[in-house]
């Protein structure tokens, strides 16, 4: 049925559906608003028509547009004019290893799916992937590209064939009819859909926004024949509505700027006591800092949970903590630096989880089966990671007192000593907060696997860094460790918090908590980790040099 739809429509408006691909700019964006907030069912969830087209271009493509067109224009153009998207270079390869494997052109990183389909050594790399997976074998970055590649090729076939686009709910099952299974009024319905967009395209390229609203018209007569087919079964629109609103806002991406003017100001304050900029920094950082809850609340409110379920979120998170606490600690104690040195942990990872998705994957999947208690989740996650928070801040007032060490450790002795005390403070805080979140894990492990320690790599690693923050805070105790000293193991010692954060999921990628595990960034991580080692390095190195020539 929905193929004879489409060659009806094809006879009809071929050559304006072709502008929507060869138009040298995208459909206006008011044309397709109302396509947008079409619900979709996908990976266990409903969700707007705008998060599916997202995600699925950035997984086929790697990016959230294609040539300047939005993830909508193009998404719905793979149902119309298949043939043509079959020969578009829009499915990305990256790993070099895997492009030898295809004997592909080295050069490039973009390939048409036809290329791909017709290669004849794909299948046996898919046979390989199998063989590893019924191993349980932990993959490695090449066949990791390998499932990547995989899951891009049937994404886009299903979309394609429309199998993938499940837009109304079955009146008898919990399932949702994909396009390709419309039949009668719900096909002919969606079929208006498309004709609208398709006329709502000028022959010159240009969008007749007079249809504009005969889109959206078209998309809730749709809405209305897909509920009246499945009463009580059809999605919530009020959360369509705010997850749409929460794509086209991104309050994260404001909250990180915000956070960055908020670093700026205090410097500027610390730099030439002007009362002013400290009043301006205090406006921008809670400014910040509202809209940073307030994208993790509409995350929440989406997801039904809070959000620390996988790495994306608690990358949010943890800053979240972070400005919490510079902020308490300030307002109690006056000592400035807290500000600027959490405001440039906040947008360090707020930027991060905007420019690497393929790591830190930011759309909502349903949880684990372990994961769904949210009392525990709520406890032992948000209490563990946040504990991170007050690490990461000791870490970067660390990074903050090197340079006051390497500058002139004298003329900065007063910033430096009321760093040291911020450090003191933080590692308390986390101290406290990682023995708590590691009973609580372990009261849940009992719950949920009969057994309260069983040394799981993310357990052991969560241990050792409880250790070593401890060991801190017993030697600065006793006088063996002194400022400097506190200054560098803040640093060093978040190694350890990086491991166990980051290294047993995506590195060791084996133990009971494989519903964290993820794949890339080591090498950025890695270096990461290496620059501030070797800078601490480098400063005790000049900063010893010069305590020797004040001897002589």
């Amino acid at each position: 049925m929905i193929r004879c739809m489409y060659s009806k429509l094809w006879s009809v408006h071929i050559a304006t559906v072709f502008l929507l691909v060869f138009s040298t700019g995208a459909l206006a964006a008011e044309l397709t608003d109302g396509l947008k907030r079409l619900p979709v069912q996908d990976l266990g969830r409903l969700k707007p028509f705008d998060t599916f087209a997202r995600e699925s271009l950035h997984l086929v493509y790697g990016k959230k547009k294609y040539n300047g067109r939005s993830a909508v224009d193009v998404v719905l153009t793979w149902m119309l004019i298949p043939d043509y998207w079959d020969e578009q270079k829009v499915v990305e390869i990256r790993h070099s290893g895997l492009r030898e494997a295809l004997k592909l052109p080295e050069k490039e990183l973009f390939y048409s799916p036809k290329e791909l389909f017709f290669n004849e050594r794909m299948s046996l790399l898919f046979q390989q992937l199998k063989s590893q997976q019924q191993s349980q074998n932990k993959l490695n970055p090449y066949y990791q590209a390998v499932q990547r590649l995989q899951n891009q090729m049937a994404v886009f076939h299903m979309i394609k064939t429309g199998n993938g686009v499940r837009v109304a709910p079955h009146p008898e099952k919990d399932t949702w009819l994909s396009v390709a299974d419309l039949d009668g009024e719900l096909a002919t319905a969606f079929s208006e859909i498309t004709r609208a967009v398709a006329q709502g395209v000028k022959s010159d390229g240009a969008v007749d926004m007079a249809l504009r609203d005969k889109v959206t018209e078209a998309v809730k007569n749709f809405q209305e024949v897909a509920r009246k087919n499945a009463p009580g079964k059809y999605a919530d629109m009020s959360r369509i509505r705010l997850e749409l609103h929460y794509n086209e806002f991104h309050p994260l991406m404001w909250s990180w700027i915000l956070y960055l003017m908020a670093a700026v100001l205090m410097i500027s304050h610390i730099i030439s006591d002007r009362k002013t900029l400290y009043q301006a920094s205090w406006v921008f950082l809670i400014s910040g800092f509202l809209l940073h809850t307030y994208g993790m609340g509409v995350r929440s409110i989406l997801t039904g949970r809070p959000p620390v379920s996988n790495m994306y979120e608690t990358v949010v998170w943890v800053p979240w903590g972070t400005v919490l606490f510079a902020a308490i600690l300030e307002r109690l104690h006056k000592w400035k630096v807290l500000i600027p040195a959490a405001s440039v942990v906040a947008v360090l990872c707020l930027i991060l989880t905007d420019i690497a998705p393929s790591v830190l994957d930011p759309s909502m999947q349903p949880l684990e089966p372990v994961l769904r208690s949210t009392f525990w989740l709520t406890t032992h996650v948000l209490i563990i990671t946040i504990s991170y928070a007050a690490f990461f801040l000791a870490f970067a007032l660390g990074d903050l007192l090197m340079v006051y060490f390497l500058i002139d450790e004298k003329k900065y002795a007063k910033q430096i000593q009321n760093g040291v005390r911020s450090i003191y403070r933080c590692i308390q805080i986390g101290v406290v907060l990682l023995a708590a979140g590691i009973i609580l894990g372990g009261v849940w492990a009992d719950y949920s696997w009969g057994r309260f320690w069983g040394w799981d790599p993310k357990e052991t690693w969560a241990l050792i860094a409880l250790l070593g923050y401890v060991a801190v805070l017993h030697g600065r105790l006793v006088g063996w460790i002194r400022p400097f000293g506190m200054a560098a193991w803040s640093i060093v010692s978040f190694s350890l918090v990086i491991m166990a954060w980051y290294g047993v999921n995506f590195v060791l990628g084996a133990g009971l908590h494989s519903y964290g595990f993820g794949a890339g960034g080591v090498e950025y991580v890695s270096a990461f980790v290496a620059i501030h080692l070797l800078f601490v390095v480098y400063t005790a190195v000049v900063r010893q040099s010069r305590l020797k020539e004040q001897d002589q």
